[in-house]
């Protein structure tokens, strides 16, 4: 999402995917720690609940690419910044993939729910509350924490959890992209109500939210225009996405990098008719894949349910 893995640290690799830490988030950090200093009777607690924090949204995301790898689709890189969390997630371009790829993050929070109540019990029943408050203080924060980020991810605002779970329903009887579009008009509406939130509580963050969010439905509706605009071209017969196992459009929609000019590959079979550069893989505009040419021309096959 608009290039906030830019100076971002890579912190560690897991199953094939790279965690990476903006660097805004320590500035962030610091200044969140240090404005709640009087919450606990040491600065180590306030540290804890911010590393609480970063563990949630770590796992709120690696629910989402791990589910996304799950179902065949991509995703490799999650970043971390002050806003919360984003997995690059490339699924299978049908609407059941998509849904379960998104929903997978918000369900990570839900099984979150009754694991800290019952710490919580557990400790109220043990007397801990009393003899160890600060421990008491921050899981009761980290609760409250993880339902506060599970309920405002839920929103119906694009691109929020909640706004692409509702674009993935919409594409069952939409289409994805008039799905899209419908998804991204309400994002707008959602911003609007962000920003009257911001102004009415003075809140920075919520202005800073609420520009991050337009700036993603505008991107949303210029793709969601262009996907509309590629499904009325006329196709190759006899080519088929591997994966998304659509046909490509006719025309010069391919660039070639090497002499800067656009041409159909389909016709020239992989090759640049104007500087014969030999291209390994050929790119689908419906979803983003590249294969081989060669594995282009398999007859189509239904996708799987999901």
């Amino acid at each position: 999402m608009l290039g906030i893995r830019q100076n971002a640290i890579r912190i560690f690799r897991f199953n094939g995917i790279d965690l990476f830490l903006h660097w805004s988030w320590f500035l962030v950090a610091a200044y969140e720690i240090s404005d709640r200093q009087r919450a606990y009777s040491s600065i180590t607690w306030n540290i804890l609940e911010y590393l609480a924090l970063f563990v949630i949204v770590m796992l709120h995301e690696f629910g989402h690419a791990l589910a996304c790898r799950q179902i065949g689709g991509i995703a490799n890189q999650i970043v971390l910044w002050p806003l919360g969390g984003v997995a690059y997630v490339n699924p299978p371009q049908r609407p059941g993939a998509t849904l379960w790829s998104i929903a997978a993050g918000p369900l990570v929070n839900v099984g979150l729910v009754p694991i800290l109540l019952a710490a919580g019990r557990l400790m109220r029943s043990q007397g801990l509350a009393q003899t160890m408050p600060n421990a008491f203080l921050l899981l009761r924060a980290v609760a409250l924490i993880n339902m506060g980020l599970l309920l405002f991810n839920m929103l119906p605002i694009y691109p929020l959890d909640g706004g692409q779970i509702l674009r993935s329903l919409l594409w069952f009887v939409m289409g994805r992209a008039r799905s899209l579009m419908a998804a991204t008009v309400l994002g707008f509406i959602g911003v609007v109500g962000l920003i009257i939130l911001a102004l009415r509580i003075q809140s920075v963050w919520f202005g800073i939210l609420a520009a991050f969010i337009l700036m993603n439905c505008w991107k949303g509706l210029q793709q969601a225009r262009a996907l509309l605009r590629l499904a009325k071209l006329p196709r190759h017969r006899g080519f088929f996405c591997p994966s998304c196992k659509t046909s490509p459009p006719l025309g010069e929609f391919w660039h070639c990098p090497n002499c800067q000019k656009s041409f159909d590959t389909f016709q020239s079979q992989a090759v640049c008719p104007h500087c014969s550069t030999q291209f390994t893989t050929t790119g689908c505009l419906d979803c983003g894949r590249k294969y081989p040419m060669s594995e282009w021309t398999a007859s189509p096959m239904a996708p799987p349910a999901l």
